[in-house]
């Protein structure tokens, strides 16, 4: 039998997305005497009843430390939903669609590009001077039930977003060259549509933690394209777009487990 204490959790990786995030809600900082994370709760009303929300945000950037603050928020408040929140690249070839900045990017399907070894050029055909690589990508997947809601509040009348529900690559540094796009990215999975640092682990370590589990979605937007004109100009706005289309699905959307503890919640 399910036994969340909670309803949704929210993880965001940087300053920016951390205070888009804080306009959602009225937060209160939660904290343990064994754990040096400061997490943040608030609820709001849903079908007649409150229901409570936690965020965190990861200490830096990347999949190891993203691997890590999820399995501690699902450790220290089992949510129903495990949601992350905020910006990334949108690098989807201009024959599949446009991509403008704000644009909200919902991964179906999450790959680690970076997975894979170094060889020597003549081996593979993913190439970067002197030095081949050939990929071997692990893969996480979002649960085809929660993109039916995501469907369902995109086409909403209440959504103001343009949405995006594709592949999204995750990888261990912030890519500024499109060679790495276009040759380690698109060798592999020419449909992938996202680009972040930290997608994958918190889908990973989900679906892999101890029961019960949560189901994760990644829902990021557009805030640059992965190229040598890389700026911060674009990170607020896309962290707004981004809170603001999960707000919508948390609110109106997903679904309540009949079985949800708020009573284990601190």
């Amino acid at each position: 039998m399910k036994d969340y204490s909670s309803y949704v959790e929210l993880i965001v990786a940087t300053e920016t997305e951390e205070k888009a995030i804080k306009n959602m809600y009225d937060w209160k900082p939660i904290t343990f005497s064994n754990d040096t994370q400061t997490y943040y709760s608030a609820s709001f009303e849903k079908n007649g009843s409150s229901h409570k929300i936690v965020y965190a945000r990861q200490s830096e950037m990347g999949m190891t430390v993203a691997v890590t603050l999820t399995m501690k928020l699902i450790e220290h408040f089992r949510p129903q939903f495990m949601i992350m929140v905020g910006i990334a690249a949108g690098i989807a070839r201009s024959d599949m669609a446009e991509q403008i900045y704000g644009d909200v990017v919902v991964a179906d399907m999450i790959w680690n590009y970076t997975s894979g070894k170094f060889v020597n050029p003549e081996r593979t055909d993913i190439r970067f001077g002197n030095v081949g690589f050939i990929s071997r990508p692990a893969v996480v997947k979002t649960d085809a039930e929660l993109l039916e809601y995501v469907r369902k509040a995109a086409a909403s009348p209440e959504n103001q977003c343009h949405i995006h529900i594709g592949l999204m690559a995750t990888g261990s540094a912030v890519v500024t060259n499109r060679e790495i796009v276009n040759k380690q990215i698109y060798t592999m999975y020419r449909e992938t549509i996202g680009l972040d640092m930290e997608a994958y682990g918190v889908v990973y370590a989900a679906q892999n933690a101890t029961t019960p589990r949560p189901k994760a979605l990644v829902i990021k937007s557009v805030c640059d394209y992965a190229n040598n004109e890389k700026s911060d100009q674009y990170q607020k706005f896309a962290a707004y777009t981004s809170c603001e289309f999960v707000k919508l699905l948390i609110e109106k959307f997903l679904p309540v487990d009949a079985c949800e503890n708020q009573e284990r919640m601190r």
